[in-house]
């Protein structure tokens, strides 16, 4: 129990009351002295009226005024006159004098303490002010000792009470807590374990009815947490099914175009001068496609493999991409156009940038063709002191807003209707793997560009891979 929260706040509550009653009992003991002294100069006043009234009274009477007055001496001032009205032997010599019409909060206090943790029976001198105007001041002796035995009695009975006090409270206390927060927390942790063991199912999402406002908004986070945790386990399981099926297809296909490589090797020994021109690029096709196709299948059992980075001629790379592209689109309506400088190199691994540059340039060249106007797709590039950079620009319509604002992200950042939005994800993946990036650096009604960077030093790229 005492590790539980409504246990801690009984405990809590318990030692703060009891702490609240202790500053409290030394002004209250404080009081009890004044009020007790004050009771014993009352007494020793009506006894010292009763003087007055009979000055014949004998020994014995005084003595029985002075015990029931609970004093051994008693004067009284009237007017200039001090006069000693009752008397009786004194034991031992006045030890303190306390005059209480004039002391403050902080030495009515020092002196009650004082008494307290004196034990020693002392006589003591106490001046006050009479009652009802029946002098101006009066003057009593007393014993210390039934003094400190009622603020003892006094104190005892204090402390009880703030005991029962403290432990009424914290069991008031333990029982609101249980009931407004200790319940609604087991509630959510309940959902949180239904969720934990069971993600699909519905019923295991929180339905938020808190009435206390901080315990409602975590109901109302754990809600959205475990909404977006569902779409996501959902969206994890269809890609793992669809990783699956693509490394089964990827398989039967590299096997069809093994096959077709055997046949292009045959195309290649043809007499026709267009069929020689075309055959090596025949060739190169159906080798990045059974690359690609090896490439997928070791995907699916880990990651994308590490780029194989070397110096290597960008304008045979970009010519290769436009004219892929360009028997892709025939004849149509989109103009593809090489601006790569026959001279610049760029360290890269060609299959892969070949894959990013030909993904960005069809994309480009299928956004045109979608409008049914003539337009233009380029390729150039340029070199800074610390990076290359290639840009792909079109001159198509533009990225509409949705597909903008999940643009990299797979499954999500299609532009075009029907697209798994995969491409560009990747692209960006394998271009972070250079140490590089791919980023959208505009687009609108007058076209789109995309921006490739990729950095010169290889101390970029290790930082990149670290």
């Amino acid at each position: 129990m005492l590790n539980t929260l409504s246990g801690r706040f009984l405990i809590l509550t318990t030692v703060f009351v009891m702490l609240a009653e202790v500053l409290i009992f030394v002004p209250s003991i404080a009081r009890f002295r004044v009020d007790y002294l004050n009771d014993r100069l009352e007494r020793a006043q009506i006894a010292s009226m009763a003087l007055l009234a009979d000055d014949m009274l004998g020994t014995d009477l005084e003595a029985e005024l002075l015990r029931n007055a609970q004093v051994l001496n008693v004067v009284l001032r009237r007017d200039e006159m001090r006069q000693l009205m009752l008397s009786s032997p004194i034991p031992e010599p006045i030890s303190e004098t306390y005059d209480l019409r004039d002391a403050g909060a902080i030495t009515l206090i020092r002196d009650a303490l004082k008494r307290l943790f004196t034990p020693q029976n002392q006589i003591v001198r106490v001046i006050g002010a009479p009652t009802r105007d029946a002098g101006r001041l009066i003057e009593v002796t007393m014993e210390t000792a039934p003094l400190r035995v009622a603020m003892i009695d006094y104190g005892l009975r204090v402390l009880l009470l703030s005991a029962v006090i403290s432990v009424f409270t914290a069991l008031l206390l333990f029982v609101a807590v249980q009931r407004f927060l200790v319940r609604p927390i087991k509630g959510v942790v309940g959902y949180m374990k239904r969720y934990a063991a069971a993600p699909e199912d519905a019923r295991g999402i929180i339905q938020p009815n808190a009435g206390v406002s901080e315990l409602r908004e975590a109901e109302e986070a754990l809600r959205t947490l475990q909404i977006e945790l569902t779409q996501l386990l959902k969206q994890r399981e269809r890609l793992a099914q669809l990783g699956e099926a693509v490394a089964k297809v990827s398989h039967d296909l590299r096997n069809i175009l093994t096959s077709a490589q055997l046949f292009t090797d045959r195309i290649e020994m043809s007499e026709d001068p267009r069929v020689r021109r075309l055959a090596p690029k025949l060739v190169n096709s159906i080798t990045r496609a059974v690359t690609l196709c090896e490439s997928t299948l070791a995907f699916g059992r880990a990651e994308e493999a590490p780029p194989a980075l070397r110096m290597i001629g960008l304008a045979a790379i970009a010519e290769d991409v436009i004219e892929s592209e360009r028997m892709a689109v025939g004849d149509g309506a989109v103009v593809l156009h090489n601006t790569v400088p026959s001279e610049l190199k760029v360290r890269a691994d060609p299959e892969q940038l070949y894959r990013v540059l030909l993904n960005l340039v069809r994309n480009a060249c299928q956004a045109i063709e979608a409008t049914r106007r003539p337009g233009t797709v380029s390729l150039s590039a340029r070199e800074e002191d610390d990076d290359w950079w290639i840009e792909i620009a079109d001159t198509g319509p533009g990225l509409p807003a949705k597909a903008r604002e999940n643009l990299f992200a797979p499954f999500r950042g299609g532009a075009r209707a029907g697209g798994a939005g995969l491409g560009l994800a990747i692209s960006a993946e394998l271009m972070r793997g250079h140490g590089g990036t791919l980023e959208l650096a505009r687009t609108g009604p007058e076209g789109t560009v995309f921006a490739i960077r990729l950095p010169r030093s290889m101390s970029a790229l290790e930082m990149s891979a670290g």
